[in-house]
């Protein structure tokens, strides 16, 4: 849905890449600078309260998540490298926005909202690493798993907005049922990945003969 937006942002970015280009910027150092700024902003905002703060900062800096592909593309340093790098740091932020939401349950609520809010943060963070993992094993069994209805920005958006606004008196209730409705989505992302390899590989013997290994 929002990962629609990103050709939109790339063509934003020009301007600024070229800028960075010229400034011997790589592509790399951008790419650790935003996660870093991400997972600081995320761990020391969301916590302490200061949820609409940190909701609208992180997500003006999920804006630029494209920016160093942009620039890379431009120096001629787009490959492997980066996609790799880009894809694991992309996890750490990610992890960080979910856990300074659980922190957040764990000292600004308690009982059984407490215990949900915990508990549903912490199910999207794990379900949300498993989607781009199962994304990933396809493309090394030569299966194309590019499927599902809750990506990277979707579930960042969705997590971060009924955050923002709790600050300003949106039920909490409200944010435990968006962060449970994620987790689920997320869930069902990853079973339409499971199928659509199974679908290639398996049904139809597609994938990379050899590239399959051992279970366990």
């Amino acid at each position: 849905m929002f990962s629609r937006l990103r050709a939109t942002m790339q063509a934003v970015f020009t301007p600024l890449a070229r800028v960075l280009m010229r400034r011997g910027v790589s592509p790399d150092a951008v790419t650790i600078a935003g996660t870093v700024v991400v997972t600081g902003l995320a761990l020391g905002l969301l916590p302490t309260g200061h949820l609409f703060l940190g909701a609208l900062l992180i997500g003006v800096f999920a804006l630029f998540d494209s920016l160093d592909g942009v620039l890379a593309r431009m120096s001629g340093r787009s490959g492997p490298w980066g996609a790799f790098l880009d894809s694991t740091l992309d996890r750490i932020s990610d992890g960080a926005v979910f856990a300074g939401i659980a922190l957040w349950f764990l000292r600004h609520t308690e009982g059984t909202v407490q215990a949900w809010g915990v508990g549903v943060t912490l199910a999207c963070l794990v379900l949300g690493g498993v989607v781009p993992y199962a994304r990933a094993r396809a493309e090394s069994v030569g299966a194309d798993a590019h499927v599902g209805i809750a990506e990277r920005s979707d579930r960042l958006v969705i997590a971060l907005a009924p955050t923002a606004f709790v600050q300003f008196g949106l039920p909490v209730v409200v944010l435990v049922v968006v962060l449970g409705l994620l987790a689920a989505a997320s869930l069902v992302t990853v079973a339409q990945r499971v199928q659509a390899v199974h679908r290639q590989v398996v049904v139809h013997g597609a994938g990379t003969p050899g590239a399959e290994s051992p279970r366990g």
